[in-house]
């Protein structure tokens, strides 16, 4: 980034002092001050100032704590009315008339179904003790002591929380897999594996040797914000809520960073249309200061006096900014401004995924958006193991004699299909004409034992397992393998499997090539998070109030910051070479 023209050594000096400070006085345990070596002294919306003098476009906005930006001007009129009134700040948990409108604000705001017999419970100032909480009610509610929770999850940082987390060990929650597209844990993706994820739910449920005992409640992210920006189908939020609600499981919708317009609705679980039984609540709704609360069903209310309690859960101050940040999202419609803007976002970013072999997938939902980073030198992972996005069904029929296969190509993203005679003769791999730009066909043989290049089932005439296989065909349309391997039912009637498409499993994630993308995006004047599994996801949640005009400068920096990293333009003596995407919009974005 070029020198600020306010900048000085004297300046600069002040900045590195701070931060020489914080490293000597400060734990091992601090984060974001790692990656982000800036000491920010002013801020107003996107913008942050430096110590320095240096300006950035934050596109972090506090972990998603700032729905309306740095100081938006109705946040700062609400704390000074409080401020200038005299109206006590501390008062445990004592009713106010500050406490009593953000109430209002709040359920006004909450789905249909819940706001309609909702209790509030004030926590401690942070989302993990309102996870905390949630646990405590529920357990207390049905008398029952387990949790299930999702792989991927990020629930806090204290025990509970913890325990419900995605890198949890000694536990008493039940895990349960998260439906992914990319690097789906069945190996299919889509609508295909969210129900295989619904399955698994249901059976470890209903199987009385599945080893987890009827539950005390479900928790579930609608987006997983540091799972790695994932957001859960529709249609299988509304299963989770069936699976949930006719075996008297309580649904916890964890909201904490989705919330408060995020993700294009109000609240995300208001994209499927689901009313939990549950929500946990923090960040944006205390607009920009402390808050955390848990909205619960009435008849859930099974709290003794002093059950839960916090010293600090009747923040006057943040109830007050949180009044107004509730208020303002709903009065301008900026759920709506963030799912449309979103998604222009997200397609523009796609493109940038095309041309740069490092961005594996682009993923979000409104304002919630994440770039995944792989290895682009790496083959694809296990196909079991990452899991392709893409495969083959292969059908037998007729005792066992015949196979058929069809999947997508490896490179014109078309669909090839592949036969087996009934001894195992050569058979052909295609791909159907205007399915993809080229190539008619390819040819792969076939043989009873399913090896390297062939398709064939082995199986019993009691219908019983066979193996479908398929080795490499080439599918002239891209050049790479068509068809892998798949387990499938076949004898005297119609089986089938899945055959995997080996050439489409994603590569390996690449936390160096993402946290050098983070760096060149601070270096250009733009502060990104990093998530995902691997510290690979490169998160993006701008404030729902960035204009059109900061969001393609947002959009230009990250561009130009990937394609630094992937070029290997990343010494500090490089020119800043705005990617074509808009031009340079640096000076007209701060």
């Amino acid at each position: 980034m070029p020198e600020p023209a306010g900048a000085s050594a004297g300046a600069r000096a002040v900045q590195e002092g701070i931060l020489r400070r914080q490293s000597a006085r400060e734990s091992a345990a601090r984060t974001y001050a790692r990656a982000l070596p800036i000491v920010p002294v002013r801020a107003r919306g996107l913008t942050i100032e430096g110590a320095d003098g240096r300006r950035y476009l934050d596109c972090l906005s506090g972990a998603g704590t700032l729905a309306l930006g740095h100081n938006h001007p109705v946040v700062l009129e609400a704390i000074r009315k409080v401020l200038d009134s005299g109206a006590p700040l501390h008062v445990l948990d004592l009713a106010t008339p500050v406490k009593d409108a953000f109430v209002t604000e709040l359920f006004g705001t909450l789905p249909p179904g819940l706001a309609d017999h909702a209790r509030v419970q004030f926590c401690g100032p942070a989302g993990t003790d309102a996870v905390e909480a949630a646990f405590k009610l529920v357990r207390a509610a049905t008398g029952r002591t387990g949790m299930l929770a999702f792989t991927g999850a990020y629930h806090g940082m204290t025990a509970g929380a913890l325990e419900a987390s995605g890198g949890a060990c000694d536990v008493r929650v039940a895990r349960l897999p998260y439906p992914r597209d990319y690097r789906c844990p069945f190996g299919v993706g889509g609508e295909r594996g969210a129900e295989l994820a619904a399955r698994w739910t249901e059976s470890v449920l209903d199987d009385p040797k599945s080893g987890v005992p009827s539950p005390a409640g479900m928790i579930l992210e609608p987006v997983q914000g540091e799972g790695g920006v994932i957001p859960a189908p529709d249609a299988w939020m509304r299963r989770m809520r069936q699976i949930t609600a006719d075996r008297n499981i309580p649904l916890i919708a964890d909201e904490v960073q989705t919330g408060v317009g995020r993700t294009g609705a109000f609240w995300a679980v208001g994209h499927s249309g689901v009313t939990p039984d549950v929500m946990v609540l923090s960040k944006a709704i205390g607009g920009s200061l402390p808050l955390a609360v848990v909205v619960y069903r009435d008849d859930l209310d099974a709290w003794e006096p002093g059950a839960h309690a916090g010293t600090f859960r009747g923040n006057q101050l943040a109830m007050a900014a949180g009044t107004a940040t509730l208020a303002y999202v709903r009065e301008n419609g900026l759920a709506g401004r963030a799912a449309e803007l979103g998604a222009r976002m997200l397609d523009q970013l796609q493109g940038l995924a095309t041309e740069f072999a490092c961005i594996g997938d682009v993923r979000g939902r409104g304002l919630m958006v994440g770039l995944e980073v792989v290895d682009p030198e790496a083959s694809g992972g296990s196909v079991w193991g990452d899991g392709p996005v893409a495969g083959a069904w292969a059908e037998s029929e007729g005792g066992g004699s015949r196979a058929r296969a069809s999947g997508r190509s490896a490179g014109g993203g078309g669909w090839g299909q592949a036969s087996a005679g009934p001894d195992g003769d050569r058979g052909r791999v295609g791909t159907p004409a205007g399915l993809d730009d080229g190539g008619d066909c390819a040819h792969a043989s076939a043989g009873p034992d399913g090896d390297r290049g062939r398709i064939g089932t082995t199986a019993g005439s009691d219908g019983g397992w066979g193996w479908a296989s398929a080795g490499v065909g080439l599918d002239q349309a891209g050049g790479g393998p068509d068809l892998a391997a798949g387990l499938g039912s076949a004898g005297d009637g119609v089986g089938s499997a899945w055959v995997p498409d080996a050439a489409r499993c994603p590569r390996p994630a690449a936390p160096e090539l993402a946290a050098a993308i983070q760096r060149e995006c601070l270096r250009r004047g733009l502060i990104v998070e990093l998530g995902g599994r691997h510290s690979s996801v490169v998160r993006l949640l701008p404030p729902l109030t960035i204009s059109d005009e900061q969001a393609a400068a947002v959009l230009d920096r990250l561009a130009d910051a990937v394609a630094a990293v992937a070029r290997g333009r990343t010494a500090p003596d490089q020119s800043h070479q705005p990617h074509p995407w808009h031009g340079d919009h640096a000076e007209r974005a701060v």
